[in-house]
């Protein structure tokens, strides 16, 4: 037996002749397929010119209402902002090592800073995030427990 030579291998490859329902199948595929093209072709077309349409609406909407706001902004915004920003820069400089730390961080720090700033809005924030993440962990807990009772 040699440890870098393999037996010379004697199979075949034998494809199974298709039945008469894969070949209508196929022969139906094959005429229908000019016709299903044109559809997604047509679908594709009217996505894309709704999408862009409404898209802009939309952008327009927010930009010119951000553009206002900012043009005329309440008393302390922008001190606020440069605290909350400068919070933000604080948390990269902090996360230093691993990708996790630079992502939850900043955006902790500029949260703590946002929720001194605006605990109102902070507060209806934290009810909703719990609400969901005692959604999201109950469901797992159900997925978990089912997998266990099918074992």
């Amino acid at each position: 037996l040699s440890l870098y030579s393999s037996p010379a291998c004697e199979s075949k490859y034998v494809e199974d002749p298709q039945t008469q329902l894969e070949e209508g199948v196929s022969h139906l595929r094959h005429v229908m397929e000019p016709y299903t093209a044109w559809c997604q072709h047509v679908l594709m077309i009217l996505i894309t010119k709704t999408l862009s349409h409404y898209i802009r609406a939309l952008c327009s909407d927010f930009f010119s209402e951000g553009y206002g706001f900012l043009q005329n902004p309440p008393a302390g915004f922008y001190p606020r902002l440069g605290v909350i920003g400068f919070a933000g820069i604080v948390g990269l400089f902090l996360a230093r090592g691993s990708k996790i730390k630079k992502l939850v961080y900043p955006a902790g720090l500029m949260g703590i800073g946002a929720s001194m700033y605006y605990p109102q809005q902070a507060v209806a924030i934290a009810k909703v995030a719990g609400t969901q993440v005692y959604d999201w962990s109950l469901q797992g807990y159900i997925a978990v427990e089912s997998l266990w009772k099918d074992n």
